[in-house]
């Protein structure tokens, strides 16, 4: 079953500057999926357009096979947006937590059990009586990440999830991301950091700076083309760079992948 297809989606600026043109984008349930590219080539806008959050120019996209609009699917559908301030805006951490379930008229007892288990994954048990905006940046991104997890959404779309947080809380984020794709959610997740890229997707879509999509494909196929990852203003992963300067075919693309070929080249 696809969570989502979006069908010639295309959204311009009020100055008329377009900023996505043609968008066709297929992704099926239980899907890991990158959108990569520069800053300034659309990754938010299009995250917001499949969230339901703008209306396009044109084009439309409709959401696990039905013909039901993103707002009449809110308990399956969950955003994360680049600023996580802006998910953030009760009187504390918990509340946040809370906010989601309540909407939707989850059972306070069940609601209660969800923020239980989402501050222990996202490391928030200290911070649950907080206000939002006494904490850090990292601090509020791993916050917003819960909140949203709140709904038990079926469809996550994250904007940059790790931007901004430390190496320890990262870790702590992508293994609770892991966690919930391993259940059956669906990630999309839009970074310009190829490097990210191995340790959230499978899958990556790549814009260029006129907001078009110009490759579709696998993490290795995609990573691996130095040349296009350059000419669309994406910086290669340091390891695929690094093993292709030294002439050496099918680079690793994680620092453990990268490890266990060297210990297996030692050991021959």
């Amino acid at each position: 079953m696809n969570a989502l297809a979006a069908r010639g989606l295309a959204f311009a600026y009020p100055d008329g500057t377009a900023a996505l043109d043609g968008i066709d984008l297929t992704i099926e349930a239980g899907q890991r999926v990158a959108i990569l590219g520069p800053n300034g080539a659309g990754k938010s806008t299009l995250l917001s357009l499949l969230a339901g959050l703008r209306e396009p120019a044109g084009g439309e996209v409709s959401y696990f096979e039905t013909d039901k609009a993103a707002d009449e699917l809110r308990d399956r559908i969950a955003h994360c947006p680049q600023a996580p301030a802006d998910y953030l805006f009760n009187a504390t951490v918990r509340e946040d937590l809370e906010y989601g379930p309540a909407q939707l008229g989850i059972d306070r007892s069940e609601a209660e059990g969800r923020v239980d288990d989402l501050a222990a994954a996202f490391a928030l048990d200290g911070l649950l009586d907080k206000p939002p905006f006494r904490l850090s940046g990292g601090e509020q991104r791993r916050a917003a990440l819960a909140a949203a997890l709140a709904v038990d959404p079926d469809l996550l779309l994250l904007d940059e999830p790790v931007a901004d947080v430390d190496a320890g809380h990262r870790e702590t984020i992508l293994d609770a991301l892991d966690a919930r794709n391993e259940a059956g959610t669906t990630i999309v997740v839009s970074t310009p950091d190829a490097d990210l890229v191995p340790r959230i997707a499978d899958r990556v879509v790549l814009l260029d700076r006129a907001g078009t999509i110009v490759r579709d494909g696998p993490v290795r196929d995609v990573l691996t083309d130095g040349d296009l990852l350059r000419e669309v203003g994406v910086s290669p992963p340091q390891l695929v760079e690094a093993f292709q300067r030294a002439g050496l075919d099918d680079p690793p693309l994680t620092v453990a992948d990268a490890a266990d070929r060297l210990r297996d080249r030692d050991e021959r």
